[in-house]
């Protein structure tokens, strides 16, 4: 159940969640109480539908909602669940995001230096390489087989069969489709050389801790069913360790376990490549002005990135159109005074900006928080909507309604609008 669990999850994530999560994504339990009165009242007088069975629809209500957190998100971040701050966040710049990019996660009015950055080396992930077998019959007895693989002090145990007439590739194969699924932080793949194929796993996480010499282990040692397998393809093989990122802050010489940290509250830091002997990268804050340009660049990104999404199943889910066309309805109550300020509706409901116009609507303005009022206006709005999309994606799929309840004589059914969560566990159950 466990790993059926963690596939769900895997699923879940590498489908629907890409943009990652971030720390709007935590609540305390009076938001999440709020949530919870929200979907009550919400169902109180909704009727009753047919049960969505359709896969693609269940993706599609699953994606809507995520795309909703995503937009909603991207507004947090600008300062959208504070008005008094909306848009004053400030942006961080790198000399060379080929080798380093960053983002300014400190306070709006804090000291903040620029710093030299020099990468020396990044952080390596473990591989394994297993021996280079012949695509021939397997060299083993036909029965049930296992193995264990350690890794963040758990170990997982594999079971799979050897049929009479498999070839090594064959097994292979299904050692690659049974690791990959099985989500625990390992990727599993095929190697070839000269005719010969290998399994290779790769984790996912990089460097070593203090007293450890490797992420994962692979043994059969004490496996349940047959052993021999991990012998026989080479498994515990370690062709490559892992190995911490080395770099250096204003000639100082640090290391990290990820090529992904912050630095002092200030930086959060990715590296990307390694700088030439005698280089450096140059990270530290820009100008308010490219900054407010940088903001407004994200909002209208996360705008375009919602009604993209949504339009993207316009030809297989009626009800998306719908959706697009309650985006587009809310900027064009602001259209006129975007306009103004460089930002232009299009024929789609996706928006268009001009940093140049922008740029000189800051630099003219003698009061900004006047001149950027109707963006203002437009990011609660986008809040609100995206809020109200997030907690009822279900209102956006085309369904067979079964009965309208009894106005004064109805119940609750809080679960109504959530239909999409049991969505994430079909076909695993």
């Amino acid at each position: 159940m466990g790993l059926t669990l963690n596939a769900v999850y895997n699923n879940y994530l590498t489908t629907y969640s890409q943009k990652g999560q971030t720390r709007y994504d935590t609540h305390k339990k009076s938001e999440l109480r709020s949530v919870y009165n929200s979907i009550v009242k919400l169902n109180r007088d909704a009727p009753w539908y047919l049960p969505t069975t359709s896969k693609a629809t269940q993706q599609y209500a699953v994606a809507v909602k995520e795309n909703a957190r995503g937009l909603r998100n991207t507004l947090a971040q600008l300062g959208g669940m504070e008005e008094n701050v909306l848009f004053n966040k400030k942006s961080s710049y790198s000399s060379d995001e080929n080798v380093v990019t960053a983002s300014y996660i400190g306070s709006q009015d804090q000291e903040v230096p620029d710093l030299e950055l020099e990468v020396h080396s990044l952080a390596g992930s473990q591989e394994n390489l297993g021996l280079f077998l012949p695509d021939t019959k397997v060299d083993l007895p036909s029965d049930t087989y296992s193995f264990d693989v350690g890794i963040n002090d758990l170990n997982y145990e594999f079971q799979f069969t050897v049929g009479e007439t498999e070839t090594n590739r064959d097994v292979q194969e299904r050692l690659v489709r049974l690791i990959n699924n099985s989500g625990i932080g390992i990727k599993a793949d095929i190697a070839e050389s000269d005719g010969r194929t290998s399994l290779r796993l790769t984790s996912d996480s990089t460097g070593l801790g203090s007293g450890k010499s490797q992420l994962f282990t692979v043994s059969d040692n004490k496996s349940s069913k047959r052993t021999g397998t991990v012998d026989y393809f080479g498994l515990d093989y370690v062709s490559r360790e892992a190995s911490n990122a080395r770099f250096s802050i204003n000639g100082e010489e640090r290391s990290s376990t990820s090529n992904h940290f912050t630095i002092g509250k200030i930086f959060d830091v990715h590296l990307k490549g390694i700088t030439q002997e005698g280089d450096s990268v140059r990270i530290g804050l820009k100008t308010d002005v490219e900054s407010l340009a940088d903001n407004v660049s994200h909002l209208v990104g996360g705008y375009n990135d919602f009604v993209n999404t949504a339009a993207s199943y316009m030809s297989t889910q009626s009800k998306s159109g719908q959706l697009v066309n309650e985006m587009r309805g809310i900027v064009s109550l602001y259209s006129s005074d975007l306009e103004a300020i460089g930002i232009n509706l299009r024929e789609d409901g996706t928006l268009n900006l001009n940093r140049d116009l922008l740029h000189q609507a800051v630099l003219e303005s003698d009061d900004i928080t006047e001149t950027f009022g109707s963006l203002k206006n437009l990011s609660g709005s986008l809040m609100r909507k995206s809020n109200q999309v997030a907690l009822n994606p279900m209102d956006y799929v085309q369904k067979t309604v079964v009965a309208y309840k009894n106005p004064g004589h109805n119940f609750v059914s809080p679960y109504n609008s959530s239909a999409y969560s049991g969505m994430l566990f079909n076909s695993y159950c």
